[in-house]
């Protein structure tokens, strides 16, 4: 008797069984009939991707489940109130290390970690301004340039006395080496 481990159901199932099959959309064809070849891990456990195989055209697509989050709200100066928006973080990020030694990648994972620390300090309503220090503190650890850029646009620098103040108060912190982890907080 032939048998063989399912890795999507963690099951053991002889070969003469037909296979599971699922019901998501195959983007070739739009038949709702799939099989999931291959499920693991992804995004440092945070989703799973799976690969699928269109039973209908054989079309092979790959989907990610991941855990739903759930809606945080950004509460801003002047009162207004909207959802959190880890893309707007991003963007904001990337326009700061435009034309830096600093990748999409680091910046995604970076914006992600900001996320997942909001998310857990956080229940449903988050002051503009925590968002803004956290990248900033990030960032200075990146790229000094890039968080003064930030920081510019943040802060609402008016003149270049004020970029002076920052770049002097950046120049008396002792810049932390991404290889020693912080002691105290």
């Amino acid at each position: 008797m032939n048998s063989r481990v399912d890795t999507t159901t963690r099951c053991v199932k002889r070969s003469s069984c037909p296979p599971v099959l699922h019901k998501m959309y195959c983007s070739k064809c739009g038949s709702l009939e799939d099989k999931v070849i291959d499920s693991r891990l992804s995004k440092d456990g945070r989703a799973i991707r799976r690969r699928r195989e269109c039973v209908q055209c054989t079309h092979r697509f790959t989907t990610y489940e991941e855990i739903e989050r759930a809606d945080l709200r950004v509460f801003k100066r002047d009162g207004r109130s909207e959802l959190l928006s880890k893309q707007k973080m991003l963007s904001g990020m990337i326009k700061a290390c435009e034309k830096r030694p600093v990748s999409v990648e680091v910046l995604e994972k970076t914006a992600e970690e900001i996320v997942q620390e909001l998310e857990s300090e956080f229940q449903r309503e988050i002051p503009s301004n925590v968002i803004g220090a956290k990248v900033m503190d990030k960032l200075h650890h990146l790229d000094e340039v890039a968080y003064v850029r930030y920081a510019s646009v943040y802060r609402h620098f008016q003149d270049i006395g004020e970029f002076l103040e920052e770049i002097q108060s950046l120049e008396r912190r002792p810049k932390r080496s991404v290889l020693q982890p912080e002691l105290f907080k």
